[in-house]
């Protein structure tokens, strides 16, 4: 039988407790170690109550044990080097546990100033103009997921709700058709945002298609000025040139004609002679 592949250990930071234990939990019961996680087991007052124990009952000792030390190295292998050393003098798994959920859950009252900072940012969430659907539900998940975390009491109506009222303003037609038609009571949010997704799509489409026709639009009207412009620069251009090499054929015929005594006067030019019987 091929080996099977064990999963990855996944690794606490700083800022990532809730998701870690989220994982972790699923991660232990797995092992089937959760259960001594949560709730310890019985453990003998000193080594003769152990010893005086019946058979049955120091087999399942030693197994509650074995579990244990399986969850605390899982745990041991979770952590960076300084969590690591805050929790090395645990003697079990549930005492690591434990410690780890005072360090990074803290007491009451931070969790308590926590969920404040998160409640309003829950208020205040609103979706980007540069956001799709999926992608806003998803930081608005987020959002909801760290204040139940933190004790916060969240349905998944009022979710609903917030979702619906806080999208960009080209929703509003379908807030509208989804308002008057569901009851948020009877689908789930998965439900929901797969709806806000198909009505997207729609709309993403319409848009290209009107894209698409103004882009043909605006080809049909480039090539029509393109061509009275052509017809205007012929007739234009005939003119323009025959005028020119008028002017330039009189300013040649004036050089021709420089003499010492050639001097411009005014708009015009006049040859004036220095000499007798000049002319002007």
């Amino acid at each position: 039988m091929a080996n099977m592949v064990q999963p990855n250990i996944p690794k606490l930071t700083a800022i990532n407790y809730g998701n870690w234990s989220i994982q972790m939990k699923v991660l232990l019961g797995s092992y089937d170690n959760w259960d001594i996680v949560e709730s310890g087991f019985i453990k003998p007052a000193d080594a003769a109550a152990e010893v005086a124990l019946p058979n049955a009952e120091k087999t399942a000792l030693k197994e509650s044990r074995k579990k244990d030390k399986k969850a605390l190295y899982t745990i041991f292998q979770g952590v960076d080097e300084s969590t690591f050393e805050k929790i090395l003098d645990a003697k079990t798994e549930k005492e690591a546990w434990e410690i780890l959920q005072k360090i990074f859950q803290g007491v009451k009252k931070v969790k308590k100033v926590r969920l404040q900072v998160l409640r309003g940012e829950f208020e205040n969430i609103k979706m980007k103009a540069s956001e799709n659907i999926g992608k806003y539900a998803t930081r608005l998940k987020t959002v909801t997921n760290e204040m139940k975390r933190n004790g916060e009491s969240l349905d998944d109506v009022r979710v609903m709700e917030k979702l619906l009222r806080s999208l960009t303003r080209k929703f509003d037609y379908v807030v509208t058709s989804i308002e008057e038609s569901e009851d948020l009571s009877t689908i789930s949010i998965d439900e929901l945002v797969g709806s806000l997704q198909a009505h997207e799509q729609r709309m993403n489409q319409y848009d290209d298609t009107s894209h698409l026709e103004k882009a043909l639009q605006s080809k049909v009207s480039i090539g029509e000025s393109s061509s009275s412009s052509s017809s205007g620069r012929g007739r234009g251009g005939f003119r323009g040139g025959y005028r020119g090499g008028r002017g330039r054929g009189r300013q040649s015929f004036n050089r021709s004609q420089n003499t010492e005594g050639y001097r411009p006067s005014g708009r015009g030019q006049n040859f004036r002679s220095r000499g007798r019987g000049g002319f002007q």
